[in-house]
C-alpha cells in the first residue's frame, strides 16, 4: 500500500504520520448513538522504546481538523513494542458521522501497488 493523500493521517507523535496500517473494529450500541472504534497497530513506526512513555494520544487528522483519544495501551515484549491498541469513542450520532468521514478519507488515502 502506498499513501496517496498526506493530508489524512494517524499520528501518535505530532507531525509524524504513523505508517503501520491498523486493524480496525467498529462497535455501536443498539440505539446507534454510542460506539467505539478499536485500532490495533502491530508494527508501529512512530512509537519506539525511547519515546513510548511520552505518547499521550492518538490523533486522527484530516481536512476537517483533528479527532483524538487518550485511550492507549502499549504492549512491550522484551525490548520491542509488540502492539498498540487505541480506542476512539463517540457518544452521539454527529460524532459518529464525523468519525466515519475521517475513516472514509483514511481508507481512500491509500492505493495498492
Amino acid at each position: 500500500m502506498t499513501k496517496i493523500n498526506e493530508n489524512v493521517a494517524i499520528q501518535f507523535v505530532k507531525g509524524k504520520n504513523e505508517e503501520d496500517l491498523p486493524k480496525i473494529s467498529l462497535y455501536r450500541n443498539d440505539d446507534g448513538k454510542k460506539g467505539q472504534a478499536i485500532y490495533i497497530f502491530y508494527k508501529p513506526t512512530t512509537i519506539t522504546m525511547d519515546n513510548y512513555k511520552s505518547i499521550q494520544k492518538m490523533y486522527l487528522i484530516d481536512e476537517e481538523g483533528e479527532l483524538s483519544t487518550r485511550k492507549l495501551d502499549i504492549t512491550i515484549s522484551g525490548n520491542n513494542i509488540k502492539e498498540v491498541k487505541s480506542i476512539y469513542n463517540w457518544k452521539v450520532e454527529k460524532e459518529f458521522e464525523r468519525f466515519m468521514r475521517f475513516a472514509e478519507r483514511y481508507a481512500n488515502s491509500f492505493t495498492a501497488n
